[in-house]
């Protein structure tokens, strides 16, 4: 089933403010001020204005003297219109091929086709709200069947996320003021002057009398919103985009049918990347069906490439997703991301071995949603610390391990408290109880002494851990430390812990 993400963007004007001017403090209060002949208003206001006091819609000269330290910045509604564009396009090459921008201040797209991508709903939403706020923006994402209902839920939430359940539109809105449907406010303000205060007063109302006083947007709105009509998101274009499509005279459903256009689709938007020297990194192939809804499919790959058959493979393996429903009449090809990409020699007669590519196979695992990624060394003693996930196609880090003690091939994520008995302060345990089993231990080597990183960290200054490798009864080596130097209780807490297990 089709759901919709809502991204709201209540502070864009003074998140742009901010990164336009990195100098600004963090704690500095901004107002945005809109201008009509000689009055002058609140048209935005970020949090810390907000906490004092000033709201949209005061007179700026108010706002000035309720809060001395305040920061006034006219308003400029063109560079607000160019940011939220700017940010739906760097959505669309992450998140969804079906992206558009929501009003003046959110954004919709359509999770079908991506989610997967994501690792699921709340993983994917986490996401967003997470590398919104890493770009110094200010999201309340929202998730449900319908966009009617997911514009309205992000924009009513307080927290940075919500996720409506499929199926329970109606409860989530019913008890959401009416301002939120997306009516003109003349309707809305006339609809207040009646008594109706929320979504589910005015869904409840018989419909009739409402349209022939006010038409049938109200009626509209409200089936959009119940998912009684459908709302296609119509995606954002801009001129850099290469995009080629097929219309049909008569509509089309059959999946090889479906394929032999793709194939031909992805021959054309091949032949206009090479005319501009691109390869293509990420492609979205959306379906345009009859009945007014699209369907989208994305694919990925590590680098750019300009391998027709290759790119056809990659669609191919998922058009079995598609359903035509009750015909398709347009398939639009678009490379949502494309980088400069070079002719190269694959081979020559004067090298005898040719450099094995793995990456159509992390093509592959990546389309179907799997992360795939490679573990490189970091240059620190802390064994957490030590390994970092880097992108599977990234080049070789040249940083090593300083080490002459082994080292488990696996990590704990943290490390586990233990249980163990040994003598202070350099002795490895004779036995230990790990996740509630007691294991005697039968060798051991050790202690491997590591010492924290005062320069990063100054709770650190003293710390110390004692590494000891353990082998038990049962041949299982495992890699368990000691917090302290086993004498000063400064350099830890002197129990004890496993992280690492042996091959």
């Amino acid at each position: 089933m089709t759901r919709v993400v809502s991204i709201y963007l209540p502070d864009l004007p003074t998140d742009r403010i901010r990164r336009a001017d990195p100098s600004i403090p963090p704690e500095q209060a901004i107002a945005v001020i809109a201008r009509s002949g000689s009055k002058r208003w609140v048209s935005a206001a970020d949090a810390a204005a907000r906490q004092a006091g000033v709201h949209v819609g005061m007179p700026a000269a108010k706002a000035q003297a309720l809060f001395r330290g305040l920061m006034l910045v006219d308003a400029d509604p063109a560079a607000d219109t160019t940011a939220l564009e700017r940010i739906t396009l760097w959505a669309l090459t992450l998140y969804s091929p079906i992206v558009a921008v929501d009003g003046i201040d959110g954004i919709i797209m359509d999770t079908e086709g991506a989610d997967h991508l994501q690792g699921g709903e709340l993983p994917m939403v986490t996401k967003i709200a997470h590398q919104f706020l890493s770009r110094k923006l200010t999201p309340r994402v929202a998730v449900a069947d319908t966009w009617g209902a997911a514009h309205a839920c992000a924009r009513a939430i307080s927290r940075d996320m919500v996720i409506v359940p499929i199926g329970e539109t109606v409860r989530a809105v019913e008890k959401l003021p009416i301002s939120l449907l997306r009516l003109p406010g003349a309707i809305l303000s006339d609809l207040r002057t009646l008594g109706f205060q929320t979504i589910g007063e005015l869904a409840n109302t018989p419909r009739a009398p409402l349209t022939l006083r006010f038409g049938p947007e109200i009626g509209r709105r409200l089936d959009q919103m119940f998912g009684q009509v459908s709302e296609p998101i119509d995606p954002i274009r801009t001129a850099e985009l290469i995009e080629v499509s097929r219309a049909f005279a008569e509509v089309i459903g059959a999946a090889e049918t479906i394929n032999k256009y793709v194939g031909r689709l992805v021959v054309q938007l091949i032949e206009e990347l090479q005319k501009r020297g691109l390869g293509v990194r990420r492609a979205d192939l959306i379906v345009e069906k009859v009945d007014g809804t699209r369907q989208a499919i994305r694919a990925g790959t590590v680098k750019p490439v300009r391998d027709v058959a290759w790119l056809t493979k990659l669609f191919r393996d998922r058009t079995e997703k598609i359903e035509p429903g009750f015909g398709i009449e347009k398939l639009t090809l678009v490379a949502v991301m494309a980088e400069p990409l070079e002719e190269r020699q694959k081979s020559s007669s004067l090298v005898e071995d040719e450099i094995t590519d793995v990456t159509p196979l992390i093509d592959i695992y990546g389309n179907r949603g799997q992360r795939v990624y490679r573990v490189a060394p970091v240059a620190s003693d802390v064994p957490e610390r030590s390994v970092q996930r880097i992108r599977a196609s990234a080049d070789p880090v040249v940083v090593t391990w300083v080490s002459h003690w082994r080292r488990p091939v696996r990590l704990l994520a943290r490390p586990e408290l233990i249980e163990a008995i040994a003598l202070l302060p350099d002795r490895p345990p004779v036995s230990i109880t790990w996740r509630g089993k007691r294991r005697k231990v039968k060798r051991a080597d050790g202690p491997e002494r590591i010492f924290g990183e005062w320069w990063q960290c100054d709770a650190e200054m003293e710390a110390v851990r004692d590494y000891f490798v353990i082998e038990d009864e049962a041949g299982e080596r495992l890699w368990v430390f000691r917090s302290g130097d086993g004498i000063d209780p400064e350099t830890g807490s002197h129990r004890w812990f496993m992280h690492g297990i042996f091959a």
